[in-house]
């Protein structure tokens, strides 16, 4: 097992501000990690259970009661609601054909739903991109700092200088371990979102066909 406490007596400021940033990266990215692959498993389970059961109902309010049991992340009872809102008189909402209203309404609520679906994501994006550069970064300024330590000592020799540098590239290994979980997470909660949005704006087609009748 290695053990870190030699490497973080000998660090510098920087040093430690690059370790606690990365530890701070790495808490982030497993939080939302966690998070996003809870919610979006539960987004999956009601969409597939949701819609059949809307779809299956006699009328509106049986449909409306189905979502509520059914959708668990409220993805489906937006796009409901503003298919059914009413229109505001004497505003610029009522003026145009009923397909470009509902087509409008729909939108906006599809949008606001998959930006929730999103969250995290850019957060997972930018850990994946910059984690291994803050790593090196740490590396290049722990070598630089052994390496300035050791000069001020005497003559360098290969035993002094590969403990300190072996210590160095830790923060590398360490940029590392917290990228590749937040790229990987990145992909496939990518591909889960795309699949819901698939779903969602299925549905909000459908629901535009449905109640585009004058």
């Amino acid at each position: 097992m290695v053990d870190f406490a030699p490497f973080w007596a000998q660090a510098d400021g920087i040093t430690r501000t690059v370790a606690l940033l990365l530890l701070v990266m790495s808490v982030s990215a497993w939080m939302v990690i966690l998070w996003k692959g809870w919610t979006l498993a539960r987004a999956r389970r009601g969409l597939s259970r949701a819609m059949p059961a809307f779809w299956a109902a006699p009328d509106i309010q049986a449909g409306r009661d189905a979502l509520h049991h059914f959708d668990a992340e409220v993805l489906l009872q937006p796009l409901l609601d503003a298919a059914t809102a009413p229109t505001r008189e004497s505003t610029l909402d009522a003026s145009g054909r009923r397909e470009s209203r509902l087509t409008r309404r729909l939108r906006d609520a599809l949008h606001a739903v998959l930006a929730r679906l999103q969250f995290g994501q850019v957060l997972l994006a930018s850990i994946g991109a910059t984690a291994p550069f803050v790593g090196l970064f740490g590396t290049v300024w722990g070598i630089y700092h052994a390496l300035v330590s050791l000069s001020a000592g005497g003559s360098l020799t290969i035993e002094k200088v590969a403990g300190p540098v072996g210590e160095a590239l830790i923060m590398t290994a360490a940029g590392l371990a917290v990228a590749i979980p937040a790229v990987l997470a990145y992909n496939i909660f990518g591909k889960f979102v795309g699949a819901c949005e698939a779903d969602l704006e299925g549905f909000a087609h459908d629901l535009r066909e449905m109640f585009d009748q004058d």
